[in-house]
């Protein structure tokens, strides 16, 4: 027999040995028997062996527009979100960060209140940011409201619903239970149960 440890292997598991013969190599199966060399004819190729035809037209047209404009700088662009929630979540973040932004801000300007006085690094009064935060409280405030007030309407519905003989859901069952609560978080925020300043 000849000899298995020379030779090119395959992916297909085929060895090329010295002489130009190519065999399948011996092997032991599971239960402990050994499979016997086997000889392969000249010439065959098996499948796994075989290369896979690659068109250069359709390779082109796989990656057409991925090598970006011929002679132009390949610096990457940050693309801007093409869906609406994308979008959202980029506002939002923005919005996070400029709220982080204006509390270190306003640390800042607490520590030099403390320090020597409430006056910007012009020397002017700081009463115009004082206002602006008190707006943006109040906004925030109303907004809260809405979104309680919201909550507090699909709960009424929900409960008449039920009222009616409808069944509900376990989730549209917590929603009726938390009715007085959502009205406790509306007084302390200074609204009515409809959501009207009071």
């Amino acid at each position: 027999m000849p000899s298995v440890a020379e030779g090119h292997i395959s992916k297909s598991g085929i060895r090329k040995l010295s002489n130009g013969e190519s065999v399948i190599p011996s092997s032991t199966r599971a239960d402990g028997s050994v499979r016997k060399e086997i000889r392969v004819k000249p010439g065959y190729r098996p499948p796994e062996d075989v290369e896979v035809y690659k068109n250069r037209t359709a390779e082109a047209w796989k990656n057409r527009g991925k090598s970006g404009v011929p002679g132009a700088d390949t610096t990457e662009e940050k693309l801007p979100p093409h869906k609406a929630a994308a979008a959202k979540n980029l506002k939002r973040k923005e919005a996070r960060k400029k709220a982080a932004a204006a509390e270190a801000e306003g640390r800042r300007d607490a520590e030099g209140n403390a320090a020597g006085g409430a006056q910007s690094a012009n020397g002017e009064p700081k009463v115009a940011d004082a206002k602006a935060e008190a707006l943006d409280a109040d906004e925030q405030a109303a907004k809260e409201a809405r979104k309680l007030a919201k909550k507090l309407r699909q709960a009424r519905e929900l409960k008449d619903k039920k009222e009616k003989g409808d069944n509900l859901l376990p989730e549209q069952v917590e929603k009726v239970i938390k009715i007085n609560e959502l009205i406790r978080q509306l007084d302390k925020l200074g609204f009515d149960a409809e959501g009207e300043k009071k």
